[in-house]
């Protein structure tokens, strides 16, 4: 899970510009995300598999992002090894 949280930390500026394209597009009426998670919080009612890819497609860079910010603030433990 380190490797996840360095991957992301790494690669901060990214998910920055992912999220703020991919994962808001298309912006009008609103955007996309906040559009499918309004639909998931309602209940998911109709969602075809489509839109749950949709939804998985547009949240990836958020979840990215996320977790690139948490491996930023976190410090990094390391192992000591006992001898």
């Amino acid at each position: 899970m380190k490797r996840v949280f360095t991957f992301c930390a790494q690669n901060l500026k990214w998910w920055v510009l992912l999220s703020l394209t991919l994962g808001l597009a298309p912006f009008v009426p609103e955007p996309h995300l906040w559009g499918k998670i309004k639909w998931v919080a309602g209940g998911a009612n109709g969602m075809q598999l489509m839109d749950w890819f949709d939804l998985f497609l547009h949240g990836t860079p958020w979840l990215l992002l996320i977790l690139g910010l948490i491996g930023k603030v976190l410090p990094v433990r390391k192992k000591i090894k006992s001898h």
